[in-house]
């Protein structure tokens, strides 16, 4: 769920944090791995890990990952009060990309700018505010207290400003609380949510906390199963942006040029001798959407899983330092801008 705190270390700390931090125990997922931790795999050595300063994803084209682009929810009496509004954040959402969202968290996170700085000169860049349909009145725009949540709820304020609306921020806490706020319009009205957590968050409050899922990586899908949801609730969702934030598998780039991999399925096919080298949370072995879902999904083979953090520094810094091939991260991390 949305709601870790995204300031992130910059590179070099991490690489001294891994160095004072154990990486866990080698092969604890019972796939592999030598008593003496080492990254030679014993299985082959195709893609034993690649040290390298610069993180790239791999594309997920099979759609392990549940889909969650940024979505603007806004309560539904604000939106039938002002026709204007949702059409706005809609134009934001046509023109926000996944590597805007890297670039936007690595220049606060890693630059140390500011977040309403950063969503200015995004928004100055895009030209989303040219030809806005004109409104009127008061917005609260909620944001939640971690770097992305904080620069998109800048970025819908600043827009919903061009358009002719007094719009501010509130910072939130998590979902657990502002969502209950966003739902009774009393506090905030805008919100940039998360399209699959936001669809599985309302499906529980609807159906129960034992409800089966309905969001998948489909977009469309999944924008249909929350669209009722929605409406139950007293919400609207405008469109879907390309811009998400999600559970993600990078490599090096030096790796991926090597291979030349792009995708998931490409590295499947080029690491049929199982040298890969996986990092990863200490659930990763046993959650559907990490080493089991790679395994079933790609037909992926690891010769060992290293227990780090969860799209921490720990990871990141074991792949820049060669200790793992694959490493599972947030897709729109300010860690993967290119340097």
């Amino acid at each position: 769920m949305h709601t870790r705190t995204r300031v992130l270390p910059p590179l070099a700390l991490a690489a001294v944090l891994l160095t004072a931090t154990a990486c866990g125990e080698s092969g604890s997922s019972g796939t592999g791995g030598g008593a003496d931790g080492g990254t030679s795999a014993a299985s082959g050595e195709a893609c034993a890990p690649v040290a390298g300063d610069q993180l790239v994803v791999l594309e997920d084209d099979q759609q392990l990952q549940n889909a969650d682009n940024v979505v603007p929810a806004v309560t539904v009496a604000t939106a039938q009060a002002n026709p204007a509004l949702v059409p706005a954040l809609d134009a934001v959402s046509a023109a926000l990309t996944t590597e805007d969202l890297i670039a936007m968290n690595a220049a606060v996170d890693v630059d140390r700018q500011s977040a309403e700085d950063v969503a200015a000169g995004w928004i100055e860049d895009s030209g989303v505010t040219d030809g806005l349909e004109q409104g009127s009145g008061t917005v609260t725009v909620g944001g939640a207290n971690f770097t992305e949540s904080t620069v998109l709820a800048n970025i819908y304020a600043d827009v919903l400003g061009a358009a002719g609306f007094d719009a501010s921020v509130r910072e939130v806490g998590n979902r657990e609380l502002y969502l209950p706020a966003l739902i009774s319009g009393s506090e905030i009205q805008v919100f940039p949510e998360y399209l699959s957590t936001a669809t599985e968050f309302l499906n529980r409050q609807v159906n129960g906390p034992d409800a089966e899922a309905v969001a998948s990586g489909d977009v469309q899908a999944t924008v249909s199963a929350l669209q009722p949801l929605a409406e139950q609730v007293g919400l609207v969702f405008g469109q879907p942006s390309e811009a998400a934030d999600q559970n993600a598998f990078a490599v090096t780039q030096a790796l991926a040029d090597e291979l030349g991999v792009s995708t998931l399925s490409e590295l499947a096919d080029a690491c049929g001798d199982g040298s890969l080298v996986l990092g990863g949370p200490a659930e990763c072995p046993d959650r559907p959407f990490c080493q089991p879902g790679l395994e079933e999904s790609y037909g992926l083979q690891f010769a060992e899983f290293r227990e780090l953090d969860t799209g921490g520094p720990l990871t990141k810094a074991a792949l820049q330092q060669g200790e793992i091939s694959l490493g599972l991260v947030f897709s729109s991390d300010g860690a993967l801008a290119q340097q």
